[in-house]
């Protein structure tokens, strides 16, 4: 008897522990077979918990209790750990291989198992691509477009991408955004926050002319061009209260308006801190309308972190919010590839966050701001939007609490205060933002939530994303990592390896085959299909055990043209 969290390994309040008994043949993950494919009738059973109808029982909780609510607050992307009054902490991540060399049981379930043509179908669903004009008319790009995807653990999927091109200024923009508690405030922020960059970059002029439009009921100039999959939607609903809380931002800007061109670091650090600021503002006020007044506190007392690039010519300048992260492909005079990181997680594994949050607080807090590795106990990332729990006073929380909709009040989540919480706000939207100089050598930006660096070091990123991309596959002596390896299974990994070089092309989109490593990758560091096929056939219960989602922007650079803008510099 295998036992589980009811829903979230880092937060859950339920009462008790859901147990699944899950019987297993041999040492392969169940409920999946290597005899036939699956039938298309097969998969909603599985997506909808019935796996007691193909060989194994469950037993789910009923509680009423944070991690059984709606997607809107309940804690998937493994954010949060309990409260002890809740529950005790789960267990720490294990990794998949000790699920499928998990104890065998007598019992042997009829399983089922992919196809490719079945793994193809769930990997490219969300895959999106944009190839970028060389010349817009206004100045030559240094970017040759780029490939986006996204692989969900989560149902629905907590992460967010967002890309688009700047119009009344240069250069584009990309992100990835990475939701907790719900998606709510990862939606929002992938809306919202390229807009709020763009009017902090809009000079005084521009500002005065969007205005002055607005005033008088003309069209207005468009100032962003955005590239969206269509399942990456907007919200009709709010997109009045968005505009009006953007356009407060703008005239503002026009009335301390200095005269000096806006820097690009101060832009993103106002922009992101701005947005925050109306998403706690908005959930403060409320609306008369009782969808929308449902929708605002949903944002606020969710979470997302943020990772954005704003790429002009050789000027690269990535603004970073929580754990997920850029890094640059780079390529060695050898052909070789290295990886550079381009941001830091705002977590406990990173020293100075730790050190900037104590900074912030009175000495005496100083053993209670971070424990387990999580912000009060709590809290994974150190830097994120929303999340108002740990940014609003205790009395300002209970009167939002008490005076909102009753799904709002009946939550448990919304009305627990975190322990130890004495002088908020102990989080941040703030970002860290880095400014890198492109080079020739620099091939491709990878962005990407938190759920490929789980998975893959950024070494092994730069090297499957640099060969894919220039079809130069530069072949490493095979590491067996002190498994005790035959002869015949040698010949079998060099037969893998030829194979896998040779359908490298099957992906026409780098961020779905990099996703393809991640989630199929076995011990040797191959895809292995079997692997590949089961990790996507694991119900909606279970995948986001051994995963989470995966949200990925592969930015592919034009070395001619930044070679060409470093020579005019020289």
């Amino acid at each position: 008897m295998l036992a589980a969290s009811c829903c979230d390994r880092r937060m859950c309040v339920c009462p008790g522990p859901r147990r699944i008994a899950i019987p297993v043949r041999s040492s392969r993950l169940p409920l999946l077979s290597d005899a036939m494919p699956a039938p298309a009738h097969l998969f909603p059973l599985i997506r909808n918990c019935e796996i007691s109808r193909i060989g194994s029982t469950a037993c789910y909780c009923h509680h009423k209790h944070l991690c059984c609510l709606s997607s809107h607050f309940a804690h998937s992307h493994f954010r949060y750990a309990p409260q002890k009054k809740f529950a005790a902490l789960y267990r720490p991540k294990e990794h998949f291989n000790h699920f499928i060399h998990a104890r065998d049981y007598a019992s042997t379930p009829q399983r089922f198992y992919l196809t490719p043509a079945q793994v193809n179908s769930i990997l490219k669903a969300n895959e999106y691509s944009f190839k970028v004009p060389e010349f817009d008319g206004k100045n030559v790009s240094s970017v040759l477009g780029f490939d986006s995807n996204q692989l969900p653990a989560n149902a629905p999927i907590e992460d967010r991408r967002s890309a688009a091109t700047c119009l009344q200024t240069r250069g584009m923009l990309l992100g990835v955004f990475d939701g907790h508690a719900g998606c709510a405030c990862a939606q929002a922020v992938s809306e919202r926050l390229f807009y709020y960059i763009a009017v902090s970059l809009l000079p005084h002029e521009t500002l005065l002319e969007i205005e002055n439009a607005v005033e008088n009921g003309r069209a207005l100039l468009p100032i962003l061009q955005w590239h969206k999959h269509p399942n990456d939607y907007f919200s009709k609903e709010a997109s009045k209260l968005y505009f009006n809380s953007l356009r407060t931002y703008w005239q503002e800007l026009i009335d301390l308006n200095s005269g000096e061109t806006t820097d690009v670091r101060e832009a993103l650090i106002n922009a992101f801190k701005r947005l925050d600021n109306d998403i706690s503002l908005e959930a403060q006020v409320g609306d008369p309308n009782s969808f929308l007044n449902y929708l605002v506190l949903r944002v606020a007392f969710s979470g997302s972190t943020a990772c954005v690039a704003h790429v002009d010519g050789v000027d690269l300048h990535i603004a970073n919010t929580g754990d997920s992260r850029a890094m640059l492909g780079v390529q060695e005079e050898d052909g070789s590839w290295s990886a550079v990181n381009l941001s830091y997680d705002h977590n406990a594994q990173n020293e100075h966050e730790v050190e900037r949050v104590k900074m912030e607080h009175p000495k005496s807090e100083e053993k209670s701001l971070v424990k387990q590795d999580r912000l009060l106990g709590l809290l994974m990332p150190f830097r994120a939007f929303g999340d108002v729990k740990f940014k609003w006073s205790i009395e300002l929380q209970k009167r939002v609490v008490e005076s909102g909709p009753d799904q709002l009040n009946d939550n448990e989540y919304t009305k627990f205060i975190p322990p130890n919480y004495h002088t908020p706000p102990y989080l941040t939207a703030e970002p860290e933002v880095i400014h890198h100089k492109l080079r020739p050598q620099d091939k491709f930006l990878v962005l990407a939530t938190d759920g490929l660096w789980e998975t893959m070091h950024r070494q092994d990123v730069a090297r499957i994303v640099g060969e894919y991309l220039t079809g130069v596959h530069h072949q490493q002596p095979i590491a067996v990592g002190g498994y005790k390896v035959t002869l015949g299974q040698m010949h079998g990994l060099l037969t893998e390896r030829r194979a896998r070089i040779s359908s490298v092309f099957e992906d026409q989109n780098a961020a779905t085959h990099l996703i393809r490593h991640a989630v199929g990758n076995n011990e040797f560091g191959t895809v292995d299909h079997e692997r590949l096929s089961k990790m996507l056939s694991l119900p909606e219960e279970l995948a986001r055990m051994y995963r989470d989602d995966i949200t990925i922007i592969v930015v592919q650079f034009n070395s001619r043209v930044i070679g060409a803008y470093q020579n005019e510099e020289l």
